[in-house]
């Protein structure tokens, strides 16, 4: 499954208890359709003391939200908007806002 957000994209959640949340992508999981967003979805997670973590206990992280919870912002406008594929010259394409058309891949 293909993903319309990719990696170090700044979001805004669209649906759910973190609805107007603004974050950053710090993973997204392709396979499954989800994107771990910093600061949304925080869940409780009881850990074993390990080497990492050697006192343990209960740990807050981010959870994985699914893809089309998720709007991509624009860096110009700062505004949430959808994807467009704009062509290069050499043939490829990169990825654009559609409400003011500047380039989301910078």
């Amino acid at each position: 499954m293909k993903l319309h957000v990719r990696k170090n994209d700044h979001v805004i959640v669209l649906t759910g208890k973190d609805e107007g949340k603004k974050g950053k992508v710090l993973e997204c999981l392709p396979s499954k359709g989800r994107v771990v967003v910093e600061g949304v979805n925080i869940v409780s997670r009881h850990r074993k003391p390990t080497r990492d973590v050697p006192q343990g206990g209960i740990i807050k992280q981010e959870a994985p939200i699914h893809s089309s919870n998720v709007m991509v912002v624009c860096g110009s406008c700062r505004k949430p908007t959808r994807i467009s594929h704009q062509p290069l010259t050499d043939g490829k394409f990169v990825r654009a806002c559609k409400k003011c058309g500047d380039n989301i891949d910078k």
